[in-house]
């Protein structure tokens, strides 16, 4: 999408005459495109470490293993619900080798899988 909007705001400028300061709000919308596909690449989508799940993104959600009450596998995503909290991971995101480790992980848990 970056990329789309990036040439769409390259072709703006160069066959338009009369600019208003929206068009160029393309060149803003394609760099924040870029900026959140370096940091995505650049972190892991998920972190397990000293018994607390997050998730590495801005405004990410994290989660106490211990208090994860119900483990719930649907469409693709593992959603974990604990009493007041409850965090969806999107297991299509993670490497095949780290949804292995991510799924002993919760296995170990004494949390209710349905």
């Amino acid at each position: 999408m970056g990329i789309v909007w990036l040439i769409y705001g390259i072709v703006l400028v160069m066959f338009n005459e009369d600019l208003n300061w929206f068009e160029y709000g393309w060149f803003v919308f394609s760099a924040i495109y870029f900026i959140i596909y370096f940091y995505q690449k650049k972190e892991k989508y998920l972190t397990l470490e000293n018994g607390i799940i997050k998730q590495n993104w801005p405004f990410g959600k994290k989660m106490n293993l211990n208090e994860i009450k119900r483990i719930r596998h649907f469409a693709g995503d593992y959603i974990l619900k604990s009493e007041n909290k409850e965090l969806t991971i999107n297991i299509q995101l993670i490497d095949e080798e780290s949804l292995l480790d991510l799924k002993t992980e919760l296995k170990k848990l004494n949390a209710e899988w349905n």
